[in-house]
């Protein structure tokens, strides 16, 4: 049985805990998983959980001098190279989106995850100075990784459009989602969860970061226009854009309504899903789209953007909505909370969908691209 030594830019693993952040949990749990004969090699410049840290098949790296701990960036992102090859590794997988600086030089395969190129699609979300950043650290990444990995095909042509990257080093592969979602909660897990935030029985849904592209203020406008009697649930970490959210809500006296949750932890997630009438993720843009598929493998109708990957993720699980309709979105949600033959469909056709997603396959195709650039 073949051993190989794969290294990992792991910062997001441990520092991040939005979409970035669960794919690079997600990958490396899966991986030591069914893939236990290798070595993993995590590097990050700063450990804040103890995610990883007790699994004998990784060994987490993180700079130890003081001069890099205070500039942890130019480790990660200048020194590490020299590290990788220090430590001879036959692969190293940046997770997101970048490579440090000078792999093409040591002799290490690699391969990088593009996740997108939203700073390039909607550039006046981002400050200028970030948004060189993210095209000097995208174009480089794509022009020296031996392989590249796009989440979904929408992401490869981004690729292929914006920055010019030839078709044949790009292979899609999914992301995949953890396992957690594909089993069901019994009904005193559902009852502490609910108890623990004080939810009602039910309720519409909305799971992502509390910000302007994932536009929560359209469903907010659709159930005051529709006059919907449904509570809303909202969980995501907030930016300044809450502000806007609570401004809406108050004028529009829907306090009592709205409920906001911040901090939940990932375990209490499948329960909400589980609990919600449907998961409404009206999104301007994604690379993904992961809350869709854990929604479906919890057995929760999805509402989705019809834009950017969704369609392409959700395929025929999941109803459509273009994300600035708030009348439209009004009209599926009261077809949703009225129609539970339609929920019960949506829901085994989540099912259906969210298997292609499962970890083991997933990581299976990553682990086949791994093979074909170690061996040539």
């Amino acid at each position: 049985m073949e051993h190989w030594k794969i290294g990992y830019d792991a910062k997001r693993a441990f520092l991040n805990q939005a979409g970035l952040g669960n794919y690079s949990r997600n990958t490396l749990t899966a991986l030591q998983k069914f893939f236990p004969q290798h070595n993993y090699i995590l590097y990050t410049p700063e450990v804040r959980t103890d995610i990883f840290k007790e699994n004998p098949l990784f060994d987490v790296r993180y700079p130890t001098s003081l001069f890099y701990k205070l500039f942890s960036s130019f480790w990660r992102n200048f020194a590490l190279s020299r590290t990788l090859q220090n430590d001879q590794l036959d692969l190293y997988h940046g997770l997101s989106n970048e490579l440090p600086s000078g792999i093409h030089k040591s002799g290490i395969p690699s391969v990088v995850t593009m996740h997108d190129l939203i700073f390039l699609n909607f550039p006046l979300w981002y400050k200028p100075v970030d948004r060189k950043i993210y095209l000097e650290k995208s174009k480089y990444a794509c022009q020296v990784a031996s392989k590249i990995i796009a989440i979904s095909n929408h992401t490869r042509e981004d690729l292929i459009k914006h920055l010019h990257v030839e078709p044949e080093r790009i292979e899609v592969i999914y992301q995949s989602i953890s396992e957690r979602y594909f089993f069901h909660s019994v009904s005193d897990q559902v009852d502490d969860v609910l108890a623990k935030y004080n939810l009602p029985a039910q309720y519409l849904l909305t799971v992502g970061t509390i910000e302007p592209r994932k536009n929560q203020l359209s469903v907010l406008k659709a159930i005051y226009n529709k006059s919907l009697d449904i509570p809303y649930v909202i969980v995501g970490k907030p930016t300044p854009y809450l502000m806007e959210l609570k401004e809406f809500i108050g004028t529009h006296r829907m306090r009592e309504q709205v409920y906001i949750l911040d901090n939940v932890p990932d375990i209490d997630l499948p329960a909400l899903y589980q609990q919600a009438l449907c998961m409404v993720y009206l999104s301007h843009y994604e690379g993904f789209g992961l809350p869709v598929i854990e929604a479906m493998a919890s057995g929760c109708p999805v509402i989705a953007s019809s834009v950017s990957c969704l369609p392409e993720i959700g395929e025929n699980a999941a109803l459509y909505c273009e994300p600035n309709d708030d009348t439209g979105l009004g009209k599926l949600i009261l077809k949703v909370m009225n129609d539970e033959a339609l929920r019960t469909e949506l829901a085994e056709r989540g099912r259906l969908r969210a298997k292609f997603f499962h970890p083991e396959e997933r990581v299976t195709a990553v682990m086949n691209l791994y093979e074909s650039v170690i061996k040539g």
